[in-house]
């Protein structure tokens, strides 16, 4: 049996990160199978901090993370933003119905030809 010659390395988690964690398996669409692997943890680690989170164990180290969100756009920008899109929705309605006219044209002047070709078989015969 080999030896180590070096320690073992181990993964120290953070409190919070187990306790996120824990709150995605709970999560009644989630498994805690697919959330473990989703994060490249052990089912059974995650099944143990789940415990320890349930009798009170595991909490939080008291460290505030803020969250770094969007800013919320102001009024005018959704105004504009809208105005934007409904010019949008326009052209394409535009470019959609030439296509559906170009397509009818097309087919008219398929049909043109089958026409002309089956008068030309029945002149001749």
């Amino acid at each position: 049996m080999p030896r180590y010659t070096n320690p073992r390395k181990t993964w120290s988690y953070s409190n919070e990160f187990k306790i996120r964690a824990v709150k995605l398996s709970f999560h009644p669409d989630n498994k805690v199978k697919d959330v473990a692997e989703g994060l490249g943890i052990h089912p059974m680690m995650l099944s143990r901090w789940g415990r320890e989170y349930r009798h009170g164990t595991l909490q939080c180290d008291g460290k505030v993370r803020i969250g770094m969100s969007r800013k919320k756009k102001s009024p005018d920008q959704k105004i504009t933003e809208v105005a934007a899109l409904k010019k949008e929705v326009n052209r394409l309605r535009q470019e959609n119905d030439l296509l559906k006219k170009w397509q009818r044209y097309l087919a008219e002047q398929h049909q043109k030809g089958l026409d002309s070709s089956s008068d030309t078989k029945t002149s001749s015969e």
